[in-house]
């Protein structure tokens, strides 16, 4: 009976993350308001005068967010200029991941030069609220009065390994789109990378 009742539990789970999915492209982007690294708090709404948000959320200690960080600091390093800046949020457990502290994410920021706040999910309702299964994954949101709206989801572009051998820049290219008044095409990718260390 214990070992039905194991695979039971186990298909359940895998059903679950089977689901689990990001939030639609179109829907209204769940608030945050979050600790940064500095100490302050930031919230979307702090972007209100921006024309979107680059939402990634991201760690210390993934590969596949090592291997794009460059890269994604060169988004925010474009694209902030043009009404569109980055926010980094990390929503995995410390306690599994102690090199997703606090302490470790000011350390990490310096040696960086993150040019962007670098906010802790704590209590990990914000990256739930977003779908997000992956670190990274982004989330472009675009500022309608006031209204932040989920523009595209999903990965930084088609070669994490290789920055020079890329064909498709899917994060870049959506947000030219949308400062050119198109929409992302496409506007949704899967997001490649490490899975969300959730609390126990």
């Amino acid at each position: 009976m214990n070992k039905q009742l194991f695979i039971l539990v186990t298909l359940t789970l895998i059903a679950i993350s089977l689901r689990a999915q990001p939030i639609s492209v179109g829907s209204q982007a769940p608030d945050f308001s979050l600790e940064n690294i500095d100490g302050m708090t930031v919230s979307l709404s702090d972007y209100a005068n921006q024309k979107g948000l680059i939402v990634i959320f991201s760690c210390n200690t993934c590969p596949y967010v090592k291997a794009y960080e460059d890269r994604m600091i060169a988004l925010h390093n474009e694209f902030a200029p043009q009404g569109y800046p980055v926010v980094f949020i990390n929503p995995n457990d410390d306690v599994q991941q102690p090199e997703d502290s606090m302490d470790m994410m000011r350390k990490r920021a310096a040696d960086k030069n993150y040019p962007f706040p670098y906010l802790k999910d704590e209590e990990q309702k914000v990256y739930q609220a977003y779908g997000a299964t992956r670190t990274p994954e982004v989330f472009i949101l675009k500022n309608e009065m006031g209204n932040f709206t989920v523009a595209y989801t999903g990965t930084i572009d088609d070669n994490y390994k290789d920055a020079s051998a890329v064909n498709e820049a899917f994060a870049s290219n959506a947000v030219k789109a949308l400062l050119t008044g198109k929409d992302p095409d496409p506007a949704t990718t899967v997001a490649i990378g490490c899975g969300i260390k959730k609390k126990n």
